[in-house]
């Protein structure tokens, strides 16, 4: 698999263009917006789009969907559907954070724990992951032990769970249970911020890490 993270948005949101080296075919993780930055890789890499991938349904992450989907005739694979609140109300996200016009969208395929998602000879494995917002899933590449994991984890900390829908105690489990276990060499693509492995956040993150989560049992 080849990418590459796109910061996009005044939030510095990492959009993700992934594709098959051998096929060419691709997929966009989490479009917010600038999506002129985004078709400029995929001009610039000769990628064949094919599909749009969302994390969840926060406006920094899916508010350029509705707009490349219509552009491109791209099929909307996930969240799940726990974030069906977050997608009706995007336009009213937009309007809060001085994102303009955001238009709401059906995605094509919702996604669950399980799921599988396909680009070119890629194989992603879905792990739904709430906590930051009820519906929020992770792309995990097992043959590249690369995970696509938005604001669940971050390097050095974890996602936000002030927002509706959000739950401290629930993200702390799917980090732990969903992906932490997907292995410690696995490195992750997070929505905001660089790139870590999920065996450095295991032994230092100060709010998942197994330290932490130790002294909380004790």
């Amino acid at each position: 698999m080849q990418a590459v993270v796109i910061p996009v948005t005044p939030f510095a949101q990492n959009c993700s263009l992934v594709w098959c080296p051998r096929t060419m075919e691709g997929a966009v993780i989490d479009p917010g917006g600038d999506l002129d930055k985004v078709l400029a890789e995929v001009r610039k890499h000769g990628v064949k789009l094919t599909k749009i991938l969302l994390t969840h349904a926060h406006i920094d992450h899916a508010g350029g969907t509705a707009q490349l989907a219509r552009d491109l005739d791209l099929p909307i694979i996930g969240p799940h559907p726990g974030d069906q609140f977050w997608i009706d109300g995007i336009a009213e996200q937009g309007r809060l954070f001085g994102f303009g016009h955001c238009a709401s969208f059906v995605p094509d395929q919702w996604l669950d724990q399980g799921d599988k998602v396909q680009v070119g000879d890629v194989e992603f494995d879905v792990q739904h992951c709430p906590g930051h917002t009820p519906g929020h899933v992770t792309f995990h590449c097992a043959a590249d032990k690369i995970a696509f994991v938005g604001d669940v984890l971050f390097a050095g900390s974890i996602g936000r769970t002030d927002f509706p829908g959000g739950d401290y105690d629930t993200l702390l489990r799917s980090i732990r249970e969903r992906l932490f276990t997907l292995g410690d060499d696995v490195r992750f693509v997070p929505g905001h911020g660089p790139m870590s492995t999920f065996g450095d956040e295991r032994r230092t993150n100060p709010f998942a890490g197994d330290a932490v989560v130790a002294s909380r049992r004790g």
